[in-house]
């Protein structure tokens, strides 16, 4: 995936610091190809996962189906990796009409995602959203508060106010650059460039995040997630390694201060997209990182 130096080097360093104690750190997993969906309808089927402060729904959907949400509370995405698979996005009395492979904001409200010919799309929600909380199976996981993870707080609104905001992934790799970064208020999204073969075991990057999870959704290809808790001074914080194998697609939420580091596995292309809720800060400070950055201002930035 990256053949010189992994770019996220010098953040993983900055950020090093020893592990606080006393900290619930349960990954959760959702393998939805060997999973019954949480929802069918028409034909249409959609399988659910919660985070901390997050809910993903996969689908796979025929010709005309149609997803809507009411009163939507706040920012949601729809992420289309095929590019065949295209979709009309209704808000605010407008039709949109999105490409796949692309990557949409869809703003507060009453909203409607219409698939003409059918296919494959992830959406991503905040906790906000009881409902498809209570869809996730899940649901009761962060039931027990995750106390070093603050509370969620949405970003900034999009610079000329709420409107549809498509992006292709159709976005050329550049040195020195991780990834394809976008951002909205709510969630930051980054589709890492497709692995061909498996990934060179000499050139992995085990590291941590002190107080966020990270989301891995696989849409092609199979993975390794390597977890390894720290050996904190309370032993009760001792777990066991874990090697976590996962075809797509699939979802593996990994916690903080957790260290880790994925592996693709298989002989084609995989494919993996890391989504945080809400965006990174030392992501969204690193310059030409996040490729949408003018249209989503940063928090204190104006």
């Amino acid at each position: 995936m990256y053949k010189d130096k992994d770019p996220r080097a010098d953040l993983f360093a900055a950020a090093a610091k020893p592990p606080a104690t006393g900290l619930i750190a349960e990954e959760q997993l959702a393998t939805f190809y060997d999973t019954p969906p949480q929802d069918e309808q028409n034909g249409s089927r959609t399988w659910y996962v919660r985070g901390c402060n997050f809910v993903l729904a996969y689908s796979e959907t025929k010709d005309g189906a149609v997803l809507e949400r009411k009163g939507q509370a706040d920012e949601y995405v729809l992420y289309l990796a095929n590019p065949a698979d295209k979709a009309v996005v209704e808000w605010g009395g407008e039709k949109v009409e999105v490409a796949g492979y692309s990557v949409t904001f869809i703003p507060p409200g009453d909203s409607r995602i219409v698939l003409p010919a059918g296919g494959k799309l992830a959406r991503l929600f905040t906790t906000a959203s009881k409902d498809l909380v209570k869809a996730c199976p899940n649901a009761d996981a962060y039931d027990v508060p995750r106390q070093h993870i603050p509370a969620f707080e949405p970003w900034p609104e999009p610079v000329g106010g709420w409107k549809v905001c498509q992006y292709s992934l159709n976005v050329p790799d550049e040195p020195g650059r991780f990834g394809r970064i976008f951002r909205c208020t709510t969630f930051m999204v980054n589709a890492l460039p497709s692995q061909v073969g498996p990934r060179d075991p000499a050139k992995m990057s085990p590291h941590h995040h002190d107080d966020f999870e990270q989301c891995s959704l696989a849409l092609g290809g199979s993975f390794t997630h390597y977890l390894r808790w720290a050996w904190t001074t309370d032993m009760a914080d001792w777990r066991e390694d874990k090697a976590i194998d996962v075809g797509s697609p699939s979802v593996l939420v990994i916690p903080p201060p957790v260290i880790h580091t994925t592996r693709a596995s298989s002989d084609g292309n995989n494919d993996l997209v890391d989504i945080f809720c809400p965006p990174r800060v030392d992501f969204s400070l690193k310059p030409g990182w996040v490729l949408n950055d003018a249209d989503y201002p940063m928090p204190g930035t104006r």
